[in-house]
């Protein structure tokens, strides 16, 4: 227990720069895969991992310059209609639709690609076919 308050704290810090951090947005569009800094979550959610606690997202719809929706990705194989996976610079990786949820751009670290057209389509019909 003691572990995952430490945790949350280590979280609460970096969270409060990357609140406090003014710049301009990023350049990124739909169907890129940033690495984000996804944080310490609460439950069954998705943690991000290391001491940036960061993870790869795949962006599925951009709102606006400020926010966007993406899900997390796992290297790890899941199947069922929870997930997508495809192949990113020859290796496999699964999107957690059940997991996806709305990202500020401070969240953003880095751009690591884009997904080819077949796959982001496919990725966004494997979204909406849950969410139905």
């Amino acid at each position: 227990m003691i572990a995952i308050i430490k945790r949350f704290l280590e979280w609460i810090k970096l969270k409060e720069k990357l609140h406090g951090k003014e710049h301009k947005p990023p350049l990124f569009k739909d169907g890129e895969i940033w690495w984000s800094y996804f944080g310490e979550n609460v439950g069954t959610e998705m943690n991000g991992k290391g001491d940036e606690f960061t993870r790869p997202v795949i962006i599925l719809k951009k709102y606006d310059r400020f926010s966007f929706l993406a899900a997390p990705l796992t290297t790890q194989g899941k199947e069922g209609t929870w997930y997508f996976t495809f192949t990113h610079n020859k290796k496999k990786q699964t999107a957690v639709l059940s997991q996806s949820r709305i990202i500020n751009y401070k969240r953003l670290k880095e751009r690591v690609g884009k997904i080819d057209s077949v796959d982001y389509n496919n990725v966004k019909k494997a979204f909406l076919d849950l969410h139905k």
